[in-house]
């Protein structure tokens, strides 16, 4: 846990890559749900941002 909160702070792409796989998965739950119709209204919001954090994220150093 250390080591992953310490590549969080240092920019380093496995952690952040992790944490955007994370937001991908669950605007696809937000999506997918049929219960809360305010967590089906952002879940586009959701991917789109960790789609646009992967590839931003993507070119940080390993």
């Amino acid at each position: 846990m250390r080591a992953f909160l310490t590549g969080l702070l240092r920019l380093r792409r496995g952690p952040w890559e992790m944490v955007a796989s994370v937001l991908i998965g669950l605007g696809v739950f937000m999506l997918m749900q049929p219960f809360a119709l305010v967590a089906f209204s952002y879940s586009f919001i959701v991917m789109l941002a960790g789609t646009v954090m992967f590839i931003i994220v993507s070119h940080f150093p390993e």
